[in-house]
């Protein structure tokens, strides 16, 4: 484990530092990725964790930044070499994580936001007990409609399966710690800036050591 001050000093910070995971889930279309790309400018030492995917890259995203793209044939060849600490077919499409990535950044005491589906979360809740789940959903269903339908890149079809799927996926919504409603972006930016920030200030994150150091040496 890593102290939380940089300089160095076994006393100086009160925080033990390994990293903290956060598990961001969503119906699609609700706004979880756009919330956790816009958190990490905020939060130092906060990274967002680059998922892989199948699915085809959209106009606006890039490859290593928004996902890393990958064939079916390479996914399924890192599934069989178990390189992914959570995976899940979403859409007719593969989505994992990385377990080397992930326990890369958290064993050097980075936080790391992870923005995966239901199925995800309850790989990730088996694995990572101590980490902080959050549901985000928009104010209706109908919102959730609307703003699929202006979404571009989706066929009329692929709304409607996404649609169905959001049903389905909300009904998972109490395997999770909180529940942020996204019908104010800047509001719902706040409320998971504030679930990140409590979260690191923990009392069983507290470095014994410290207090031992500071009030009873």
């Amino acid at each position: 484990m890593i102290n939380a001050d940089t300089g160095g000093g076994a006393h100086k910070s009160p925080w033990v530092r390994k990293g903290l995971l956060f598990v961001v889930s969503a119906p699609s279309g609700a706004g979880k990725t756009t919330l956790c790309k816009e958190v990490v400018k905020y939060i130092p030492n906060l990274q967002h964790s680059i998922s892989y995917t199948t699915r085809a890259a959209r106009l606006t995203e890039m490859n290593g930044t928004d996902y890393h793209f990958v064939s079916v044939e390479e996914f399924k060849k890192m599934i069989t070499e178990d390189e992914f600490v959570e995976w899940a077919i979403v859409h007719g499409n593969y989505y994992g994580t990385s377990k080397k990535d992930l326990n890369n950044l958290l064993d050097n005491g980075i936080d790391v936001v992870l923005d995966i589906d239901s199925q995800g979360a309850n790989q990730i809740k088996k694995k990572f007990s101590n980490g902080a789940f959050i549901y985000v959903l928009p104010p209706s269903f109908e919102d959730l409609k609307q703003r699929l339908t202006i979404r571009k890149g989706d066929s009329p079809d692929e709304i409607m399966r996404r649609l169905k799927m959001a049903r389905e996926e909300v009904k998972e919504y109490r395997i999770y710690d909180y529940l942020i409603v996204n019908d104010d972006f800047v509001i719902a930016l706040e409320r998971l800036k504030s679930i990140i920030i409590s979260s690191r200030i923990k009392i069983d994150r507290v470095n014994p050591d410290w207090v031992k150091y500071n009030f009873f040496a």
